[in-house]
Protein backbone atom coordinates (compact mmCIF):
# COMPACT_ATOMS: atom_id res chain seq x y z
CA UNK A 1 0.00 0.00 0.00
CA UNK A 2 1.48 3.74 -0.77
CA UNK A 3 1.82 5.92 1.86
CA UNK A 4 -0.66 8.37 1.86
CA UNK A 5 -3.21 11.59 2.81
CA UNK A 6 -5.87 11.25 1.00
CA UNK A 7 -9.38 12.82 0.59
CA UNK A 8 -12.39 10.64 -0.43
CA UNK A 9 -15.22 12.05 -1.92
CA UNK A 10 -17.37 10.98 -4.98
CA UNK A 11 -15.08 7.11 -4.51
CA UNK A 12 -12.13 9.40 -5.55
CA UNK A 13 -8.74 8.84 -3.51
CA UNK A 14 -6.19 11.76 -4.00
CA UNK A 15 -2.50 10.77 -3.19
CA UNK A 16 0.35 12.78 -1.64
CA UNK A 17 1.75 14.58 1.26
CA UNK A 18 -0.35 16.85 3.11
CA UNK A 19 -3.74 17.42 1.06
CA UNK A 20 -6.52 19.46 1.44
CA UNK A 21 -10.23 19.21 0.91
CA UNK A 22 -9.96 20.56 -2.75
CA UNK A 23 -6.75 18.65 -3.88
CA UNK A 24 -4.29 21.84 -2.61
CA UNK A 25 -0.41 19.80 -2.15
CA UNK A 26 2.40 20.40 -0.15
CA UNK A 27 3.89 21.60 -3.49
CA UNK A 28 1.41 23.73 -4.93
CA UNK A 29 -1.07 25.54 -2.47
CA UNK A 30 -1.95 28.69 -4.48
CA UNK A 31 -6.51 29.19 -4.51
CA UNK A 32 -6.24 28.09 -7.97
CA UNK A 33 -4.52 24.52 -7.55
CA UNK A 34 -7.86 22.57 -7.12
CA UNK A 35 -6.84 19.83 -9.68
CA UNK A 36 -5.97 16.37 -9.67
CA UNK A 37 -4.76 14.26 -12.35
CA UNK A 38 -4.52 10.83 -12.98
CA UNK A 39 -1.26 8.87 -13.11
CA UNK A 40 -2.10 5.88 -15.75
CA UNK A 41 1.13 4.13 -14.59
CA UNK A 42 -0.86 3.30 -11.00
CA UNK A 43 -4.43 4.42 -12.05
CA UNK A 44 -3.93 6.70 -9.07
CA UNK A 45 -5.24 10.53 -8.59
CA UNK A 46 -2.33 12.94 -7.67
CA UNK A 47 -2.67 16.97 -6.92
CA UNK A 48 0.67 17.60 -8.80
CA UNK A 49 3.79 15.15 -9.94
CA UNK A 50 5.66 15.64 -6.57
CA UNK A 51 3.62 14.51 -4.82
CA UNK A 52 3.56 11.44 -7.59
CA UNK A 53 6.99 11.36 -6.71
CA UNK A 54 6.96 11.72 -2.54
CA UNK A 55 4.54 8.35 -2.62
CA UNK A 56 4.46 6.14 -5.42
CA UNK A 57 7.84 3.67 -5.79
CA UNK A 58 8.03 3.84 -9.70
CA UNK A 59 8.24 7.02 -12.11
CA UNK A 60 5.64 8.58 -13.35
CA UNK A 61 4.02 7.90 -16.82
CA UNK A 62 2.03 10.34 -19.21
CA UNK A 63 -1.29 9.61 -20.11
CA UNK A 64 -0.99 8.24 -23.86
CA UNK A 65 -2.87 9.97 -26.80
CA UNK A 66 -5.09 6.95 -27.41
CA UNK A 67 -6.24 7.75 -23.54
CA UNK A 68 -6.44 11.64 -24.13
CA UNK A 69 -10.77 10.15 -24.25
CA UNK A 70 -10.44 8.92 -20.67
CA UNK A 71 -10.92 10.98 -17.75
CA UNK A 72 -7.55 12.30 -17.00
CA UNK A 73 -8.59 15.57 -14.39
CA UNK A 74 -10.58 16.15 -11.11
CA UNK A 75 -11.54 19.44 -9.92
CA UNK A 76 -11.09 18.87 -6.46
CA UNK A 77 -14.16 21.58 -5.79
CA UNK A 78 -17.06 19.61 -7.16
CA UNK A 79 -15.26 16.21 -8.27
CA UNK A 80 -15.96 16.95 -11.58
CA UNK A 81 -13.75 14.84 -14.17
CA UNK A 82 -12.28 16.00 -17.63
CA UNK A 83 -11.08 14.10 -20.77
CA UNK A 84 -6.96 15.73 -21.35
CA UNK A 85 -8.73 17.91 -24.19
CA UNK A 86 -11.58 19.35 -22.09
CA UNK A 87 -8.65 19.93 -19.43
CA UNK A 88 -6.17 21.59 -21.55
CA UNK A 89 -9.29 23.85 -23.59
CA UNK A 90 -10.26 24.71 -19.83
CA UNK A 91 -9.29 27.96 -17.36
CA UNK A 92 -11.92 27.28 -15.29
CA UNK A 93 -14.35 24.06 -13.95
CA UNK A 94 -16.49 22.83 -16.94
CA UNK A 95 -19.25 21.90 -14.22
CA UNK A 96 -18.89 24.61 -11.06
CA UNK A 97 -16.58 27.31 -12.34
CA UNK A 98 -14.02 26.90 -10.43
CA UNK A 99 -10.68 28.59 -12.00
CA UNK A 100 -7.84 27.03 -12.29
CA UNK A 101 -4.03 27.67 -12.03
CA UNK A 102 -2.86 29.04 -15.47
CA UNK A 103 0.48 27.69 -14.54
CA UNK A 104 -0.30 24.70 -14.40
CA UNK A 105 0.10 24.49 -18.66
CA UNK A 106 3.93 24.83 -18.39
CA UNK A 107 4.02 21.05 -16.61
CA UNK A 108 1.04 19.59 -19.23
CA UNK A 109 4.11 17.77 -20.48
CA UNK A 110 4.78 16.04 -17.60
CA UNK A 111 1.13 14.53 -17.35
CA UNK A 112 -0.38 13.77 -20.92
CA UNK A 113 1.54 12.52 -24.23
CA UNK A 114 1.24 15.18 -27.36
Amino acid sequence: MLPETATDAVAVVVRGPAIDAETRCVHYGSALDVVALRAPCCDAWYPCHLCHVAVADHPLAVIPRSAHHLPAALCGVCRATMSVPEYLAADSCPSCGAAFNPGCAAHAHLYFAP
